[in-house]
């Protein structure tokens, strides 16, 4: 049975994350480090779906368990990514636009923000946790697609990483290994490992959940994710046009003859 004192503890979760993250930005002046809490928020939630339902189910420390693996090498390799860069230029350039004011606005037009969209997020963890069928089939089935959905990501993140280290690269275009069939490996496994944690959801019954790797999905596709990544990188790097060309946005298919 799902609670509302459940439902409302997973929102306080990861709002007193974003608020911690909040609080160390100001001093360091830096709202990229949002990106380092995002698993943390997850995992918060998690937690507290896990700790204040009235009765968890046969799935809640194994959600659980899986959240934080997700969280530790997400968070592991977005922190080893920005260390000692300066602060992402989509926030600098809020920052320019909002002037003095920023430091206490990007508390609800970021974290807030960021809060909220993972709470609808883990409302798949909370209908997994919450549901009291026993394990079959389809959890087999979700844990496989989480299984590929985190190592997919992880490779691809590491062949880019291995890419972007090279002192030589200049302004060449990563389209080797999983980013030769895919512009995005890195978000597709990201769609994969939240669609398999929803299909645990879904064994429970709790296929009203679905909402929440749907809004990922926009989000991957249209917002934060493909759209935002590619809004300037043509200009900065050309070869890119042509990648776009020949390579598939986002689900991994063979590359397209160039002519």
């Amino acid at each position: 049975m799902i609670s509302l004192t459940a439902i409302f503890a997973g929102l306080a979760a990861t709002l007193l994350v974003m608020l911690a993250a909040w609080l160390i930005s100001i001093p360091l002046r830096d709202v990229s480090i949002v990106d380092i809490f995002w698993g943390p928020n997850l995992v918060a939630a998690a937690i507290a779906y896990a700790l204040f339902l009235p009765q968890p189910g046969p799935r809640d420390w194994l959600i659980v368990s899986m959240v934080i693996l997700w969280a530790l090498r997400l968070g592991a390799y977005i922190y080893g990514r920005n260390r000692g860069q300066p602060e992402d230029r989509r926030y600098r350039a809020m920052r320019e636009r909002r002037g003095a004011s920023f430091w206490w606005r990007s508390f609800y037009v970021v974290f807030v923000t960021q809060a909220v969209l993972a709470w609808v997020l883990s409302w798949q963890l909370l209908g997994a946790i919450a549901g009291q069928a026993p394990l079959g089939w389809l959890d087999v089935l979700g844990v496989g697609v989480w299984l590929f959905g985190l190592v997919y990501e992880t490779v691809a993140d590491r062949q880019l990483a291995k890419f972007l280290a090279a002192p030589d690269r200049g302004t060449a275009v990563m389209d080797r290994g999983l980013w030769r069939y895919s512009r995005h490996p890195n978000y597709f496994g990201e769609f994969c490992l939240w669609w398999g944690l929803f299909l645990l959801a879904a064994s429970t019954g709790a296929w009203w959940s679905i909402i929440s790797p749907l809004m990922l999905t926009g989000l991957l596709l249209k917002v934060s994710g493909v759209a935002l990544t590619e809004q300037t990188i043509a200009e900065r790097r050309p070869e890119y046009r042509d990648y776009i060309r020949r390579t598939s946005a986002f689900f991994p298919l063979p590359p397209k003859a160039t002519p």
